[in-house]
């Protein structure tokens, strides 16, 4: 399993990335980044984080892709999911929901409401 409390923050926007990681950091998670779902997948197999922020639109790899791969991993080596995404139907959050992430956040997000989210899932492992 991954160390308690890190989180992977995928993003292309890097000033999201940036607010995310210090945000993060300051509530005591340790944090890696990765800016499209192919440094996603990489940063997983290095760190195996317990927890990621996926964005459902990137360049090289989006959001879906990265979700569909996590599948053909062990169980015990993926991370937990939210997705964060303006893409905010029901049609995209019941793919999310089939796909395996945990939680879905529509973007703009709410800092405090991401963070209880993180919490709630770190606790449930």
């Amino acid at each position: 399993m991954g160390h308690v409390g890190s989180v992977l923050v995928v993003d292309d926007e890097p000033q999201v990335v940036t607010v995310l990681e210090i945000t993060l950091r300051a509530d005591g998670f340790q944090t890696f980044t990765a800016h499209d779902g192919i440094e996603a997948l990489d940063q997983i197999r290095r760190h195996r984080p317990a927890l990621m922020l996926l964005d459902v639109m990137m360049p090289r790899m989006d959001g879906w892709s990265v979700l569909e791969r996590l599948r053909e991993m062990p169980i015990g080596e993926r991370p937990r999911v939210v997705m964060v995404s303006a893409l905010a139907s029901a049609a995209d959050r019941s793919r999310a929901s089939a796909l395996g992430a945990q939680a879905y956040v529509p973007k703009p997000f709410d800092i405090d409401h991401l963070l209880q989210i993180l919490h709630g899932l770190e606790l449930a492992s």
